[in-house]
């Protein structure tokens, strides 16, 4: 009987190994922790700073759910976005209930484009009248989950105001006390690395000021000009975000106008699915996989109003759905009549992919080997991550309920969480 074989390589061999892969290992550690399984919003609300008051949230849904009403109600709304009968019926009553309990879930006070320059007294005023806005919003339960300003980016000409109204509005949410959990600041239209450096540096210095935790003032990055996609050396400045300032960026948000525009595309072109705007996305894309930065598409500046109403719904319905099936899981929206499309479109993605979804994960739990498949497919982790992944924004954003996965897929929101991100479960348990 011939001899077993004996590995031939050293134990010297392989510490040699782990020493010329010691800096990828850290590399891979600190700068792809991949997503952290918190909740991302399905859209992001614009208003101009001084327009926002306590009870803003609740008076965009219920112009939401009035605009819904006028045209047929949301029933008729989800026929519009190609929904069958059934589909709609089970869709209509979460759209409703969302408008009257959730109808935004995350606004930007926004100090750029949306407020323009009406000199420095007036927004000194609106920045700490903001802070002061939020806080008691906030306190009182009426804020959205999630909540913060757009400031005038870094560029030479606005540098100097858009750090005065970050500093007034976050000194004055730490005077108030508490931060609202669902903080997110915007840093909009930049241009290059040290920018985001910047950015890094001014929340760092606040976070020393006000004695908060390091990290506490993370940011968003508004990808609006293709200077960030390709730099002048020929590489992408965008992928290199992550690293220069590691765990501090939450979300690259895709600029749809002021991107096409500096891509001289005619105004009457500009669209979230110009050919442009997907290169530039799917650029985004790559350079956030694994290192847990969300992705946000932009909005449509075609709003359902007046004598276009039915044609808006269908065209922000379909371009919510396109950005869902291409992994851009957030949007903008601009006016409350876009919220019905919104929420009718997400819920239906969502709702159309449960039973195929949960299924397959059903059998991926219980299976007890590979070679046990239902349907033909025979699913590897890295899909099943991806499948209970998608069914967990359903349960979040509110399109499906947890005991509709427990029946159709067996498992608890826990064990779907601990699916969806294993790594959190580990570390969880270590």
């Amino acid at each position: 009987m011939a001899a077993s074989p004996k590995p031939s390589l050293s134990a010297g061999d392989l510490a040699a190994i782990d020493g010329q892969l010691a800096a990828t290992d850290r590399l891979l550690e600190q700068n792809y922790p991949g997503d952290d399984g918190s909740r991302q919003p399905v859209h992001t609300v614009y208003v101009p700073a001084d327009r926002f008051t306590p009870s803003f949230a609740a008076d965009w849904g219920a112009e939401a759910l009035a605009a819904a009403n006028a045209h047929g109600g949301l029933e008729k709304l989800g026929a519009l976005l190609g929904q069958d009968a059934a589909l709609a019926e089970a869709v209509a009553p979460r759209v409703e209930a969302k408008l009257a309990s959730e109808p935004i879930e995350d606004l930007r006070l926004d100090f750029e484009d949306g407020f323009g320059d009406r000199g420095d007294d007036a927004e000194d005023a609106a920045a700490v009248a903001a802070a002061s806005a939020v806080a008691a919003a906030a306190a009182a339960g009426s804020a959205p989950p999630f909540i913060g300003i757009r400031f005038k980016c870094f560029e030479a000409a606005t540098r100097s105001r858009g750090l005065r109204t970050l500093d007034l509005f976050v000194s004055g949410l730490a005077a108030a006390g508490e931060l609202p959990e669902g903080l997110v600041l915007t840093l909009p239209k930049v241009t290059t690395v040290a920018q985001v450096k910047a950015m890094d540096y001014a929340v760092s210095r606040l976070e020393e000021v006000h004695s908060l935790p390091a990290g506490r003032l993370r940011f968003e990055v508004q990808v609006e000009t293709p200077q960030l996609i390709l730099g002048p050396e020929g590489t992408s400045p965008v992928a290199q975000l992550p690293h220069a300032v590691p765990g501090r960026i939450s979300g690259l948000h895709y600029g749809t106008y002021d991107y096409s525009a500096s891509l001289q595309i005619s105004a009457e072109y500009q669209s979230m699915e110009h050919p442009v705007a997907d290169f530039a996305k799917e650029v985004m894309q790559l350079a956030v996989a694994g290192t847990g930065i969300r992705l946000s598409d932009g909005s449509t500046n075609i709003i359902p109003v007046g004598d276009n109403v039915e044609n808006a719904w269908q065209l922000h319905g379909r371009l919510v759905r396109r950005s869902l099936e291409r992994g851009y899981y957030q949007g903008w929206d601009l006016h409350p009549a876009q919220l019905p499309s919104r929420f009718a479109a997400t819920y239906a993605f969502y709702r159309q992919g449960l039973p195929a979804a949960a299924a397959r994960l059903r059998t991926y739990v219980e299976r007890d080997n590979a070679e046990q498949t239902e349907g033909g497919v025979m699913d590897e982790p890295a899909t099943a991550r991806a499948l209970a992944a998608f069914v967990l924004r359903g349960v979040q954003c509110g399109a499906v309920g947890a005991e509709e996965v427990q029946a159709l897929a067996g498992v608890g929101i826990p064990q779907l969480t601990g699916l969806a991100h294993p790594r959190l479960a580990t570390t969880s348990n270590s």
